[in-house]
């Protein structure tokens, strides 16, 4: 029996994806890909959390994945509370930890 390599969907479209690009979580710089959400290229840069709650701080990332428990909030590009699992990731883009309920650091 003669067995064949497995081809990925990728080879099976020939598909040529577009090349991947840099964006910063907390000041490091890490990489996405077109079409990612935020939440997948924190993830894919192994980033399990990016948001503390707001009575006890504790770490948050994402949850559900498809935006319905606000777990994944996240400050981007210096507006809080915004949905990692469903902004798309962009070039360029600033994710910063959200702490709290991510207005504290506009109060000053």
């Amino acid at each position: 029996m003669r067995r064949t390599r497995a081809r990925t969907p990728v080879e099976l479209v020939a598909a040529e994806p577009e090349p991947e690009f840099q964006l910063t979580f907390d000041g490091r710089p890490i990489h996405g890909l077109p079409g990612q959400s935020i939440a997948a290229a924190l993830w894919s840069a192994g980033i399990l959390t990016w948001r503390t709650t707001r009575v006890h701080g504790r770490p948050r990332g994402a949850f559900c994945g498809i935006g319905a428990c606000y777990d994944c909030l996240a400050t981007v590009n210096g507006r809080p509370n915004q949905r990692a699992c469903l902004l798309p990731a962009r070039p360029g883009d600033v994710i910063t930890t959200q702490e709290g309920d991510g207005h504290a650091a506009l109060d000053r």
